[in-house]
């Protein structure tokens, strides 16, 4: 009686697969943990300090409710309303517990609840800045993986002046030009306003906001672009890309497995950074554009002396910063170097 062998290679594919697997979750756990050990912390610090503004800028409600002639008596008649009378630490435990469960208090100016209004500049915001990043990713990745392919070459160099014009190109300029050419020239863009996704569909939504998302997103185009070819570039003369290629795998197969995992570390951290900041720093675009976001929110409420607000957009902008960089880390963590993959 004869018997035949169990095929092994598949198995132990499937096994090697399981391995892999398993090892990429441990790694993107452990990434969890140590974020969390360290975002926490940061969140906890940039929380008091944001308090601390308070008490250190000498604004008070009453200054703006009952204007400088107001009485001391009248003044701590509205500070004790606010809680301002309390001990700092027991008003810092207020606030934050409040802040814990998405309530950052109530306006000095006008009473409004400050997570409703700043929820309302965001939605506007978050949308320009999305699709601002979109754009950036794609048009960055694209160019910094062409120049990276052609390393020296012409059209290297007629890259690298592009991104290098277009950094140095103020978005409000970009904003301008984009107006006149395409909403007022052309008409086919509006000029201003925003139509959130709810209420006019994908369409009015995508006009209105891709004007400001093109004007912001040359930043994120430039830096995306230049730190991909670098590392790009710095990937192709690893040990393990040599090896690739010493065993004869394709071009592409080793572009794609072991080059452009390898090279994504620097531009995917380029952009932890990159979308808080254009959710906060984009006021002159929505100026121009007549976007009331959360950057115009956020300069309007200084400008007011609107402390709670102020202390809210700051904790929001801290947020973003944290919850966006662990995405990044996680993404990065998932990624496993190329020198550790199988081939």
């Amino acid at each position: 009686m004869t018997t035949t062998a169990l095929p092994v290679a598949p198995a132990r594919r499937r096994g090697g697969a399981a391995a892999r697997a398993r090892h990429t979750l441990g790694r993107v756990l452990a990434t969890l943990a140590r974020s969390v050990a360290i975002f926490v912390p940061v969140f906890l610090v940039a929380t008091f300090v944001t308090f601390a503004l308070r008490s250190l800028s000498g604004l008070s409600p009453a200054r703006i409710q009952l204007g400088e002639d107001a009485t001391p008596a009248a003044i701590h008649r509205v500070e004790a309303q606010w809680g301002l009378d309390k001990p700092f630490l027991a008003q810092y435990w207020d606030w934050f517990t409040g802040v814990l469960h998405g309530q950052l208090g109530a306006s000095w100016v006008n009473g409004a609840d400050i997570s409703q209004l700043i929820g309302l500049g965001l939605g506007v915001s978050l949308s320009v800045a999305t699709f601002a990043l979109l754009i950036g990713v794609v048009a960055g990745f694209g160019l910094g993986t062409v120049a990276a392919l052609r390393p020296a070459s012409p059209l290297d160099r007629a890259v690298t002046a592009f991104v290098t014009v277009i950094s140095v190109m103020p978005a409000f300029v970009v904003g301008i030009v984009l107006v006149s050419v395409f909403a007022v020239g052309l008409g086919l863009f509006p000029s201003a306003g925003y139509t959130p996704l709810a209420q006019g569909g994908p369409g009015p939504w995508l006009a209105h906001i891709t004007l400001p998302a093109l004007a912001l997103s040359l930043d994120v185009v430039a830096d995306v672009a230049r730190q991909l070819r670098g590392s790009l570039v710095a990937a192709y003369r690893e040990n393990y890309v040599t090896g690739a290629v010493v065993r004869g795998l394709g071009p592409r197969r080793i572009f794609f497995r072991h080059v452009l995992p390898g090279g994504l570390g620097t531009a995917l951290a380029t952009l932890g950074l990159k979308f808080p900041a254009l959710v906060g720093a984009s006021v002159v675009t929505e100026w121009i554009f007549g976007l009331q976001g959360f950057g115009r929110f956020a300069n309007d409420s200084a400008q007011a002396g609107d402390v709670p607000a102020v202390q809210g957009v700051l904790v929001v902008s801290i947020a973003l910063v944290v919850a966006f960089n662990l995405v990044v880390n996680l993404v990065l963590a998932r990624l496993a170097p190329a020198s550790q993959r199988g081939v």
